[in-house]
């Protein structure tokens, strides 16, 4: 699964800096569920994430993103991240489920500000 999550990351880093709704809709399935807060309700469905993202979306070039994977399994990945911006920083924690053919069915992301 290693080469799959890379290239899912790939893939989403390329969706984050493209804003692109086809890009963005190539990494999830037809019902995957993207999670953003801790008791918020997911976007469900690939058409919802991709109108989530766009309402959402950082602007193409604002952000740069490193990671390294802490737990791989055949179905689930955890990743920490970093997101720089021009004036912020942040931690973040991914949780993935990626299926047999490289795209995500659940998405869980977590993310915290460095301190300025």
């Amino acid at each position: 699964m290693s080469a799959l999550l890379t290239a899912w990351i790939e893939g989403y880093v390329r969706a984050w800096n493209s804003n692109d709704p086809a890009a963005i809709g190539a990494l999830f399935t037809e019902d995957a569920s993207y999670f953003t807060e801790p008791y918020r309700p997911p976007a469900v469905g690939r058409d919802a994430i991709v109108a989530w993202w766009l309402e959402n979306r950082d602007e193409p070039g604002e952000t740069s993103f490193s990671w390294e994977p802490l737990l791989v399994t055949d179905e689930l990945a955890v990743v920490t991240g970093t997101t720089t911006y021009p004036d912020r920083v942040f931690s973040n924690l991914w949780v993935i489920r990626l299926t047999p053919d490289g795209t995500c069915r659940e998405f869980t992301e977590w993310w915290m500000e460095h301190p300025g």
